[in-house]
């Protein structure tokens, strides 16, 4: 690539429709490397439910920005865009190819386009916030930020206190809703050229897959690693593990699901993630759409990029 500014290829689509096994054959192929942009996959301890790559992919090709945080660390948008531009960098001075590869939207555009520009966090305001929630119920926080941002809660958790406060947070900083700052439309700012490319499938089939998936994970073991993670001591209040699935077998292991009944909820709750992605996904304007099967022309529409 010498001294041209570093060319990124971006692979993203909805949960479950082929991201990960597609960009692993292409960094293969190309022989380059892969950046995680999948927000759960940089905690340690959560893979079988992450769908993280497999100890022998990552021996076949190498990745960056996963298992750097322990379920009890802090990992925001801005974290991810310094490293992953760190990680750019460094492939680049090498000539090796980039590929980042994920469904977590808000960290693609952050990488693309800079951080979106919300005010810096206000210890007394979450303080406030929280010292209320403590008094008020496990819904409060939730049911606040529904009546003001009803936007923003369908897409936090209602137990994800981190993010429901700030949320809450940059509605008294600003006056303005959180999902209105997420839908800013900068421009890039860095020097890096990026390629999107999307993968689509039909809904039917997306969802036999997210259905299949479930059921392989619970067979992998799933339910054996979030007991793992309370025994060393994870509570389910820290954000990873309010994550899809994570938050459906803690109800298990507490004895408050039956297994069956929180495989089924899992499937359906995955579905209706996978449909938010789809919507969001669908507002970025330079996403070219692919199925998951036209590996070729994927890689020869990469190609070119590379090599224009």
């Amino acid at each position: 690539m010498g001294n041209e500014a570093p060319k990124v290829i971006i692979i993203t689509g909805p949960t479950a429709v082929g991201k990960s096994r597609l960009g692993h054959r292409l960094a293969k192929t190309l022989g380059g490397e892969i950046i995680n942009a999948d927000s759960m996959q940089v905690y340690r301890y959560l893979d079988i439910g992450t769908a993280k790559p497999s100890p022998e992919e990552r021996t076949e090709v190498p990745y960056s920005l996963i298992d750097i945080r322990d379920p009890d660390q802090s990992f925001q948008a801005a974290d991810f865009r310094n490293l992953a531009l760190e990680a750019i960098s460094g492939l680049a001075a090498r000539g090796k190819p980039i590929l980042v590869i994920g469904g977590t939207g808000l960290y693609l555009r952050v990488l693309q386009r800079g951080l979106f520009p919300c005010p810096e966090p206000k210890a007394e305001i979450r303080r406030k916030w929280a010292d209320q929630a403590a008094g008020q119920g496990e819904d409060f926080l939730w049911e606040c930020l529904k009546e003001r941002d009803p936007t923003a809660a369908g897409r936090i958790h209602f137990r994800d206190r981190v993010r429901l406060i700030r949320a809450l947070e940059v509605l008294e900083l600003t006056g303005r809703p959180l999902s209105e700052w997420q839908q800013w439309d900068r421009r890039p700012e860095g020097p890096e050229a990026f390629l999107w490319i999307g993968l689509r499938d039909d809904r039917a089939k997306l969802y036999e897959r997210i259905n299949r998936r479930a059921d392989k994970m619970i067979r992998q073991g799933f339910l054996e690693e979030v007991e793992g993670l309370l025994t060393r001591g994870y509570g389910p209040e820290l954000h990873p593990l309010n994550a899809l699935g994570y938050r459906h077998l803690i109800k298990v292991v507490k004895g408050e699901w039956g297994l069956g009944q929180a495989l089924e909820l899992l499937k359906r709750d995955t579905r209706r993630y996978a449909k938010r992605q789809i919507t969001w996904l669908s507002r970025e304007p330079d996403l070219n759409w692919f199925f998951p099967e036209e590996f070729d022309t994927i890689r020869e529409r990469i190609k070119i990029f590379l090599e224009g």
